[in-house]
């Protein structure tokens, strides 16, 4: 049997290392509920005497834990009992994730029974981040969002999924795949190269006294990969490579403008 849409918000959760849920269940997210019972108790569902004792019991625990709590409620007056729960967590800035049920998309703006505008009655107090989820490929960008903005910006944050997204088949959008679609085929990915390219080299040059031609054309410098790490070694280094007949002209990279080279003129052999 394929995965519905409940199955995947309970899997979501364990991936987040949710380890409990505090809830009260109702006919708004009976598909969740249905799918914590073949979860093998990860996370656990734990049951409240009603919602409000539910948020409250997710502020606490991510205040003492000072991990994400989660509660779940149904829609109508489930979600109406989390307000004091959520702005709890919302004044003391403590990061908690509310998954709220709602009445089935088709009968939204019937006046169906316990039908309440969701959107409106929590954007004061999730207005970090509030959604509601239409389709099922919407479901793990929701869930990610909901948990990233509740821990960075210690704040409450609300995922509202109705009732009939939540029976439905889940099966996971092509975007959401680490491999590319090239991978995918069967191919394989060829990677760039992350090495440094090197400058190319000078040329020596073949009339005696000039030394090496400057890499960057301004002046007869020693290339870089030439040049020592302390001023005595260099000296001494450009002193063996003097060719000059007289006093070496060439002046030093490390002090710009002078003559290093004090050697009396030598015969060239």
């Amino acid at each position: 049997m394929a995965d519905t849409v409940g199955d995947h918000v309970v899997r979501r959760l364990r991936e987040w290392g949710v380890e409990q849920v505090f809830a009260y269940p109702g006919d708004g997210i009976n598909g969740i509920v249905v799918a914590f019972g073949g979860s093998e108790d990860r996370p656990r569902f734990i049951q409240s005497r009603h919602e409000e004792m539910s948020a409250f019991e997710a502020v606490g625990y991510a205040k003492f834990s000072g991990r994400v709590g989660v509660c779940l409620a149904t829609s109508g007056p489930g979600a109406i009992h989390l307000l004091n729960g959520l702005y709890d967590a919302k004044l003391d800035h403590v990061p908690v994730v509310a998954v709220v049920g709602q009445t089935h998309r088709s009968a939204m703006g019937g006046a169906y029974q316990q039908e309440v505008d969701l959107q409106s009655l929590l954007k004061d107090v999730a207005g970090d981040y509030l959604v509601e989820v239409n389709v099922p490929e919407q479901l793990p960008n929701a869930i990610d969002r909901a948990f990233r903005t509740a821990s960075t910006r210690r704040a409450p944050t609300v995922v509202i999924i109705p009732a009939d997204v939540q029976e439905q088949p889940y099966t996971p959008p092509a975007h959401a795949s680490s491999t590319c679609r090239r991978a995918r085929r069967g191919r394989p990915v060829r990677r760039r190269s992350r090495t440094r390219r090197r400058s190319p080299r000078p040329r020596r040059s073949s009339t005696p006294g000039t030394g090496w031609r400057s890499w960057s054309g301004r002046g007869r410098v020693a290339p870089p990969w030439r040049w020592s790490r302390s001023r005595t070694s260099s000296a001494r280094a450009w002193r063996r490579r003097c060719w000059a007949r007289t006093c070496c002209r060439t002046s030093c990279p490390s002090s710009p403008g002078r003559s290093v080279c004090s050697a009396p003129a030598r015969a060239m052999s």
